[in-house]
């Protein structure tokens, strides 16, 4: 049985709307509301959701880049949440980040040698000339050479600029890597090798992740286990296989049917959704999907559905997963 690395237990991320001359709040905008998984040592899990849903936020609040509102975060059996300064800093160290963009993220007036040594040299990871050799070593890692070091981001391509992002988050040998949606600014020609890359990595330096995506084919191609994040709650979780399958959830369901797939003779008609997704900041009472799903009744719009285990650690949260639903 894998050990836990990461606990997340009722995370809760609320953002104040400020309004008038004396900026008061006038309500929240609820990005996570409630949201529990964990990933194992060795693990993939998959985020994936629309757009505006929470999964960034989850990934930076599980890194403490923002404050959670309430809930806990286990990190090796440690609640992050409530560490102090010092400890805390100490702690992230066993955790990163790749973002979306691999340019935004990287200094433009910083040489690679820079940027993926600077870590190094805040933390004290190792000695100048140790630093180089560890910087030399993890960008033939990624699949760059040395003669990059005294290069600059913008002489890179996409995809050699996410690789610079993959070597500095690898710097000071973190067990977790939260992956926002790495290879959505990349070409498609070149996101398979990206997407390799992590897999090798993987075992190669005892890594778990946290993959962060809207695309369904990435995810199921990466993930061990997925996550679906609907307006900031977790609707349905279990195994990639299992979820791809036999979707439990109407709107994994609607997902799944918008998925292509390469061959001519496949036909499924789509799910069409009606209306738009609501408003983090006034979402809709009851279940959040109501408002769009197909089979929604009175009690949908009423109360909250609770979670429900369909089977082989397959749980979501829907009103008509419950025995009494006719």
């Amino acid at each position: 049985m894998q050990e836990i690395l990461l606990q997340v237990s009722h995370l809760k991320t609320y953002f104040p709307i400020r309004a008038g001359i004396l900026k008061r709040t006038v309500g929240w905008v609820k990005a996570v509301d409630d949201v529990s998984f964990d990933i194992k040592k060795g693990e993939i899990l998959g985020l994936v959701g629309e757009s505006g849903c929470g999964k960034t936020t989850v990934g930076r609040v599980i890194l403490m880049l923002e404050n959670p509102t309430s809930g806990e975060i286990l990190f090796n059996g440690k609640d992050i949440t409530k560490m102090k300064k010092d400890a805390l800093r100490k702690h992230r160290r066993q955790m990163m980040m790749v973002f979306q963009d691999p340019f935004s993220s990287l200094n433009p007036r910083m040489t690679v040698k820079r940027i993926v040594g600077e870590p190094l040299i805040i933390n004290k990871y190792c000695s100048k000339h140790e630093s180089k050799n560890r910087i030399v070593d993890l960008l033939g890692k990624v699949g760059l050479k040395e003669e990059h070091l005294n290069r600059f981001p913008h002489e890179f391509s996409g995809g050699q600029r996410q690789r610079i992002c993959v070597a500095r988050a690898l710097a000071l040998n973190p067990s977790l890597i939260v992956l926002d949606e790495p290879t959505s600014a990349l070409d498609v020609s070149v996101q398979s090798q990206v997407l390799n890359l992590f897999k090798e990595l993987l075992s190669e330096f005892g890594l778990s992740y946290l993959f962060i995506s809207h695309d369904l084919a990435v995810i199921k191609y990466m993930s061990d286990r997925i996550c679906v994040m609907y307006v900031g709650k977790i609707v349905e979780q279990g195994y990639t296989e299992t979820i791809y399958q036999e979707p439990a959830h109407p709107y994994t369901k609607a997902l799944m049917s918008a998925i292509l797939e390469p061959n001519p003779e496949y036909e499924q008609e789509p799910i069409i959704l009606k209306g738009d997704v609501p408003s983090s900041s006034n979402p809709p009472l009851g279940c959040r999907f109501h408002p769009r799903c197909w089979l929604a009744k009175p009690v949908c719009s009423e109360k909250e559905p609770p979670s429900v285990n369909v089977g082989n650690k397959h749980f979501a949260s829907c009103w008509a997963l419950e025995k009494d639903w006719d």
